[in-house]
């Protein structure tokens, strides 16, 4: 017997008739799905959208970016946190958000208590445009939204210098 044949690596594929094609592309699409499902079963946010995930330490608040000809604006949801939990750093033309959720939740009943604590730390960096000045970005947080704008730099002009005969 051979010692790779119990190594369990990945699943191997024979030679399919031409007639069963479609069905060895079913199989393939159904061994995939297993596949990740098997690698992703503690982590079921992302595996089913919608449904949230095993591991609570895990925090990664959604951001959206948008664009204008003289701002950029960055939101991101950071549902429970203040002012007080998110550093933001700018450099070499890249903003950076930092912060730590923590949440402690406590329930008594005459027969049981239950005490529960999660904790989840989070990063997301956006690339700036170089030449961004750190003195025109702003930030406030209001009702768990945190809104960063950033004035654009002002693009470099280009000047064309007439060449003189000496």
């Amino acid at each position: 017997m051979n010692i790779r044949s119990l190594i369990p690596v990945g699943r191997e594929r024979s030679n399919v008739p031409a007639s069963l094609a479609p069905f060895a592309s079913l199989q393939h699409e159904i061994d995939r799905l297993f596949d990740d499902f098997g690698r992703n079963f503690f982590d079921f946010g992302r595996s089913f959208p919608g449904l949230p995930s095993l591991r609570s330490a895990d925090f990664v608040p959604r951001m959206n970016v948008s664009e204008t000809d003289k701002m950029i604006e960055i939101s991101a949801e950071l549902p429970g946190l203040e002012e007080k939990d998110v550093d933001i750093n700018f450099a070499d033309d890249m903003l950076t958000i930092r912060g730590e959720r923590k949440e402690e939740k406590e329930e008594k009943d005459k027969d049981y208590k239950i005490f529960e604590r999660s904790y989840g730390a989070f990063a997301r960096s956006v690339a700036l445009p170089p030449g961004t000045d750190p003195n025109k970005i702003k930030a406030n947080i209001d009702k768990g939204v945190l809104k960063v704008t950033v004035e654009k730099p002002t693009p470099k002009v280009a000047k064309k210098i007439d060449v003189k005969a000496a």
